[in-house]
C-alpha cells in the first residue's frame, strides 16, 4: 500500500503543476503551491490507501465467467465507489483550503454532477480494459496512468469552482445583515 499512495500523491500532485502550468500558464511566479501540496496530500493519504483497498477487494470477487467479473466489477468501481469519490474530493480539498461545511457543499453541488458523467466517459472505457484484460497487481497502475490527465481536470474543475463558493458565502453574509436589520 505505501508504494500505491506514494504513487498517488506523486500523480495528484504532478496533475496539478500540470494544471497550474501547462493549462493555466500561471509561471512559477504565480504557482500556488499550496494547492499543489493539497493535491498530493490527497493523493497519498486519501486517495492511493482507498483506492488501493477498493481494488484489493474487487480482485477478490469471485464471477462465474470473466465476462461476468468485467461487468459487475466495472459497475462497482463505477456507480458505488466513484460517486462516493467524486463528493469526497471536492469536500476535502475545500476544507483543506481552510473553508467551512458551506462552501464544501457548494462546490459539491456545483462540480459534482458535470464531474462525475465526465469520470463515466474516461473510465468506464478504461476499467472494461483494465479489468478484462490487465492483470490484478498492474491494475492500480493503469488507473494511475489515465489518472494523471484525469487529475488534471479535476485540479481545474476544482480550482474554477473555488469562487461561486466565495460568493455563495458573501450572499448569505449579506442575507443573514439583512434579516437581522
Amino acid at each position: 500500500m505505501a508504494a500505491q499512495s506514494a504513487t498517488s500523491a506523486v500523480l495528484f500532485g504532478a496533475s496539478d503543476v500540470v494544471a497550474q502550468q501547462l493549462v493555466g500558464k500561471v509561471g512559477i511566479r504565480n504557482h500556488d503551491f499550496m494547492r499543489t501540496l493539497r493535491a498530493t496530500f490527497y493523493g497519498g493519504a486519501f486517495f492511493g490507501p482507498g483506492v488501493t483497498v477498493w481494488f484489493q477487494f474487487l480482485n477478490r470477487l469471485k464471477f462465474s465467467t470473466p465476462v461476468k467479473g468485467t461487468i459487475y466489477r466495472v459497475y462497482l468501481d463505477q456507480f458505488m465507489f466513484t460517486p462516493c469519490v467524486v463528493g469526497f474530493y471536492f469536500g476535502s480539498m475545500t476544507l483543506m483550503e481552510g473553508k467551512g461545511i458551506t462552501e464544501a457543499q457548494a462546490r459539491i453541488e456545483k462540480q459534482y454532477v458535470p464531474t462525475l458523467l465526465r469520470n463515466w466517459g474516461v473510465f468506464i472505457p478504461t476499467q472494461l480494459i483494465n479489468f478484462a484484460i490487465v492483470p490484478h497487481h498492474l491494475r492500480v497502475l493503469v488507473v494511475g496512468v489515465v489518472s494523471l490527465f484525469w487529475n488534471t481536470y479535476l485540479s481545474i474543475a476544482n480550482a474554477e469552482a473555488k469562487e461561486p463558493a466565495v460568493e455563495l458565502r458573501e450572499a448569505v453574509l449579506v442575507d443573514d445583515e439583512k434579516q437581522i436589520a
